[in-house]
């Protein structure tokens, strides 16, 4: 079977449907709005000479200076004296981008669109070129190599706001803002000689390679080209291509932007070395290097040593890399067709994004910890600002992202997030639908202790079943304006294990490849429906290094032990039914899904999905022991 040619669709297509996820993208689009004007362009006001503690009146937000108080001002890594200050507001600038892609809000166009405004004032008293929290003189020292704090790694974040606004929102002055910043860079770069470039873009860079990707694919102007070429990475991107290890113990978040920059370059230049560049990396970052059993690949900061993860469960995943490698993931996924990334974003939505963000609050833990009596660490809403608070709104911002992707042949289901998309196919206008409609929760994102509750009658089950089903279920409702012959393909996710059970209308449909990547379906749609059961099973997944160490698994969602210390489990590694059974299965209303509890223990533990833990101490790996010959283990 050949690869699929992927193409996504544009942003904010797909609408996503009530659930959890939903849930957690409204909660984001509040916290969004909830920041004011004049807290996320003061430190551009200080810069620009707009704005002095000693008043306001220079601002054209013009608050009422009794209620304009630092108490009330944005600190953290968004402090006047931060060097870091205004990487958020471009990360905010993409959030509600794609939120407004998603919802139409008008009440968020009209913020981003006077923020973009100011921002374009800011510059004008700067001299109408630059357009940073902070002076130019950050990056004289970069270049006489001095010590500071990654101004381009914050600069790409504005930079990368402006064109997700421009693309999403329609407004042109962010681009006008960007082409004349570029200027700026152009002319700065221009001294340099190719080693004096590498040696500054041995500081942090962030993805500024990608921002001039991105200025050359909307503008065609040569010399965005210029500085596509200005901004390789030989030091990182040939020693890639030769195979050499130059990720361990290396800040992980900075070569992911770098990496996210070839490809874009890739994309707009054909250039087949920065395609090279791309590949070699995930081979380096993922198949080479292993990752923990959450899909992470990082810890802390840094890259773990290949295979090396039973010393580094402390400060695992860093929310950053987690967002960043999902991006390159879904790059991947599209160039390829090789259901392995979309996996691996699956598996990071489940297991990162969701479990690093606070249900409640909608904050965010910096890292994740997967140590024994492991916390999460939440940020507050203006007090902490770190990076990864900035790619949290952009992960929560932008979940329809991947869900559907559309080739020659017809749709594909990538993601299963319920969804609506409108979609056409050649003369066709096609509504698809997808659902969850059993209770046992989706592949993405399982419902639970009664997040997303569907009634009861929703089930498509005669009955209630006697324990809590075994398989996750989606529906695809396909409606087409007049009857079309096209392609629908599913991905299989990887922990599927069995064979998917397929209905179209009700009839059984049987597919003639064994073991698909995607199960293809190819008719004339008319107003038809598809209903697929993906089995599961409870795992136990090793450390790559330390197999006696090992945490488990209910499908794609990593369970958690409520417990603050590491506990020794006796029982069959390859049957975790042996250690784990349902508990609390089943609520009057619903399936309560990965609630389980430990059997056959001297101490027993109870266990919750990783991505439903807040405030409770849990642990994730525990050392397993194989049961004493002759002794009977219940199962």
């Amino acid at each position: 079977m050949t690869n699929l040619v992927l193409q996504p669709l544009q942003p904010g297509t797909a609408k996503l449907l009530s659930s959890p996820i939903r849930t957690r993208f409204e909660l984001n689009v509040k916290y969004l709005m909830s920041l004011s004007s004049l807290n996320l362009l003061r430190t551009f006001y200080l810069q620009a000479g707009l704005w002095s503690y000693s008043g306001s009146a220079g601002t054209s937000v013009d608050p009422d200076i009794s209620q304009d108080h630092p108490t009330t001002w944005h600190w953290g890594w968004e402090a006047p004296t931060c060097e870091l200050r205004g990487h958020f507001l471009g990360h905010w600038l993409s959030a509600a981008a794609n939120a407004y892609a998603e919802t139409g809000d008008e009440q968020l166009r009209a913020k981003t669109a006077f923020i973009v405004r100011e921002l374009a004032r800011c510059q004008a008293a700067n001299g109408g070129e630059w357009i940073a929290a902070f002076p130019e003189t950050f990056l004289h020292r970069i270049a006489a190599g001095k010590a500071v704090w990654a101004p381009q790694y914050t600069i790409h974040k504005i930079f990368m706001g402006l064109y997700d606004v421009y693309r999403l929102m329609d407004l042109p002055e962010a681009l006008a803002i960007s082409t004349r910043f570029a200027d700026w860079f152009y002319r700065w770069t221009d001294a340099f000689s190719r080693e004096q470039m590498d040696r500054i873009l041995d500081y942090e860079t962030g993805g500024m390679l990608e921002v001039w990707a991105n200025l050359y694919g909307e503008t065609g102007d040569e010399k965005y080209l210029t500085l596509i070429y200005r901004y390789d990475r030989p030091r990182l991107f040939d020693a890639l291509l030769r195979g050499e290890d130059v990720l361990t113990n290396k800040h992980a978040n900075t070569q992911i932007p770098e990496i996210l920059g070839a490809a874009r370059a890739f994309e707009v230049t054909g250039d087949r070395r920065w395609r090279d560049v791309t590949l070699a990396f995930w081979e380096a970052a993922v198949e080479v290097r292993g990752t923990y059993c959450t899909g992470g690949v990082s810890c802390g900061e840094v890259w773990t040593p290949p295979q090396k993860l039973a010393a580094r469960l402390g400060s695992a995943q860093e929310h950053c890399v987690v967002y960043n490698m999902m991006r390159l993931a879904e790059v991947l996924y599209r160039w390829t067709g090789e259901s392995k990334y979309a996996d691996f974003w699956e598996r990071n939505l489940v297991n990162g994004v969701l479990a690093q963000q606070n249900k409640q609050t909608g904050m965010v833990s910096y890292f994740l910890e997967l140590g024994p009596g492991s916390k999460k660490s939440w940020g507050s809403a203006t007090n902490h600002f770190w990076c990864c608070h900035g790619t949290l709104v952009q992960a929560q911002a932008s979940y329809d992202h991947p869900i559907f992707h559309e080739t020659p042949d017809g749709l594909v289901v990538s993601q299963y997030i319920p969804s609506q998309v409108v979609w056409r196919y050649g003369e066709t206008t096609v509504e698809v639908v997808l659902r969850q409609p059993s209770q046992t929760g989706s592949t993405a994102v399982p419902t639970f202790d009664g997040e997303g509750v569907e009634s009861i009658q929703r089930l498509h089950r005669p009955q209630i079943p006697p324990e809590r089903p075994k398989q996750s279920v989606c529906e695809l409702q396909v409606q087409c304006d007049h009857p079309t012959d096209f392609e629908v393909a599913f991905r299989v996710p990887w922990w599927v294990s069995g064979h998917p059970v397929i209905r179209i209308n009700g009839e059984p449909h049987w597919s003639a490849d064994e073991s698909p990547s995607h199960i293809r379906i190819r008719k004339v749609w008319d107003h038809d429906t598809v209903t697929i059961e993906f089995p599961k099973v409870l795992t136990a997944v090793p450390l790559p290094d330390q197999p006696g160490m090992v945490a488990f698994m209910d499908g794609p969602v990593v369970l958690a032990g409520l417990v603050d210390e590491e506990r020794l489990l006796e029982g069959e590694p390859e049957r975790a039914d042996t250690i784990l059974t349902p508990h609390n299965e089943r609520h009057h209303s619903f399936w309560r899904d990965g609630s389980y509890k430990t059997i056959n223990q001297e101490r027993n533990i109870r266990f919750i999905p990783l991505l439903d833990v807040t405030d409770e101490t849990y642990t994730v790996y525990f050392p397993i022991r194989k049961p004493k010959n002759g002794s009977e283990v219940q199962g």
